[in-house]
């Protein structure tokens, strides 16, 4: 079975808070889910993601790789903005 990874969405900027801001998600999944997640969450087309504050990751890497490069305590911090926040 595949490792699950928890995933923490921060919002940031002036982005909606979700009521919901943490899930767990299959390792193997790509980042696109969690993408795809936050856009019907959100009711947005346009959005950008980021992790660390810092760079957006491609649609296309896994969960899990993101994860072993860049969790911590436990979890995947996600945050995301509806106009450019970051780089």
């Amino acid at each position: 079975m595949a490792a699950s990874v928890v995933v923490h969405l921060r919002a940031t900027g002036d982005a909606p808070i979700l009521k919901q801001a943490k899930f767990k998600i299959l390792g193997t999944d790509k980042f696109a889910k969690v993408i795809d997640f936050l856009r019907q969450q959100l009711h947005r087309d346009t959005l950008f993601v980021y992790l660390n504050s810092a760079f957006s990751p491609k649609p296309d890497d896994l969960v899990i790789d993101l994860y072993d490069n860049f969790g911590f305590d436990g979890k995947l911090v996600v945050n995301y903005a509806c106009s450019m926040a970051w780089g």
